[in-house]
């Protein structure tokens, strides 16, 4: 699974973001480019209610694995999106895919067809999303030392 931080693994290439794309991007967010205190709005609520509800969701194990496989895969129908997944319950894999469909991040296609088959599938906003996650990874790759060496400080500060 090469989306989740693993030794060896790389990202998926539809989302891969240079590490020069990925700076250029963060250029606009630097405190030169911040607006002043004195002069700076108050969040949109509703803004940051999504990024709070998108950061729980990217915290779920669960949604990061199916963003993953999703984009390995295409397309797949549950119960092939189950087998890659061994540990997940169906109740849990429905419930995560229906959270994921809400927030429009996989679309389902169900088919006229006896037995029924459905298919999931990404849509842009959940590769867009998995561009988004890169990021992430870019920078635990950069601070992956100073954070075992923090933690091991710690550890030993506690102990």
């Amino acid at each position: 699974m090469s989306l989740l931080l693993s030794k060896g693994k790389k990202a998926p290439e539809r989302f891969i973001l240079t590490k020069k794309r990925v700076l250029s991007g963060l250029k606009h967010t630097t405190p030169s480019s911040l607006p002043e205190k004195n002069h700076a709005r108050a969040p949109d609520p509703k803004v940051e209610a999504l990024v709070n509800d998108l950061i729980g969701r990217v915290a779920d194990k669960w949604t990061m694995i199916i963003l993953e496989i999703l984009n390995e895969h295409e397309e797949l129908r549950f119960t092939q999106l189950a087998r890659h997944i061994p540990n997940i319950s169906q109740k849990m894999l429905t419930q995560t895919l229906r959270q994921m469909e809400r927030d429009g991040l996989v679309s389902r296609t169900v088919h006229a067809v006896v037995p029924p088959r459905v298919d999931y599938r990404l849509t842009d906003l959940g590769m867009s999303l998995g561009a988004a996650f890169c990021g992430v990874w870019i920078w635990a790759e950069a601070n992956l030392q100073t954070v075992e060496t923090a933690r091991q400080k710690f550890d030993e500060q506690r102990s």
